[in-house]
């Protein structure tokens, strides 16, 4: 594993393009803050230069929230979004920091569907963003690398994108929800129903959702 000091690049950090980005955002975003004590155990766990998008997001944020957190973006953590983004990954795509994954989870939406970046065992393209969708359950390729990916969050048509999975009133309810927690439907979105607004909806943990659709297509 390379050390604090290797990962961290002061001549062209990653962060400044990313404000820029932000600075330009169509979509809103709250970009959630960090320790550096967090900070520096994120990116030395996650083994990721600070000179790309996805250091600098580890190293020097909590947490991105899209949309008013339909979508969150992991970071290093904080008390807003608990989980970082190597502890999410690891006992899902590492057993232990520093080995190669085969895919790497960066974030998830509101209805439970996960973000990940393809190191061969999602799909055919290595280095592009997968999303696993719920209502299918099976991993989409998004066409894009994690820098396009963060991009398209910022200023993409997110309203197009997810469809009829939007109820009224969602705006309120999304924001109410604790930073590990997503919507748990009934009938789930995988099953027939007329309407998103024909189904029970409530808070769950995203750990839950993660297990019950996603755990046993990965490797």
């Amino acid at each position: 594993m390379k050390s604090l000091a290797e990962l961290i690049n002061t001549e062209e950090p990653g962060w400044d393009l990313v404000r820029s980005w932000i600075d330009e955002a169509t979509n809103h975003v709250e970009v959630l803050p960090c320790t550096k004590e967090a900070g520096d155990r994120a990116l030395l766990n996650t083994q990721v230069t600070t000179r790309s998008p996805m250091g600098a997001i580890v190293h020097q944020t909590g947490g991105l929230l899209i949309d008013r957190g339909w979508i969150r973006i992991l970071g290093a953590g904080c008390d807003r979004l608990p989980l970082s983004q190597p502890d999410w990954n690891l006992g899902r795509s590492v057993l232990q920091f520093g080995d190669q994954a085969s895919f790497w989870l960066v974030g998830w939406d509101v209805l439970g569907g996960q973000f990940a970046i393809n190191g061969g065992g999602i799909g055919t393209n290595p280095g592009k963003l997968y999303y696993f969708a719920i209502d299918t359950l099976e991993w989409e390729e998004m066409e894009f690398g994690f820098s396009d990916f963060i991009w398209w969050c910022l200023t993409g048509d997110l309203e197009k994108f997810y469809g009829g999975f939007r109820w009224a009133g969602w705006q309120d309810e999304v924001a109410s929800l604790a930073g590990d927690q997503v919507i748990g439907f009934y009938p789930f979105l995988s099953a027939q129903a007329e309407s998103i607004d024909d189904r029970h909806r409530k808070p769950v943990p995203v750990t839950e959702v993660f297990e019950l659709f996603i755990g046993s297509t990965l490797s």
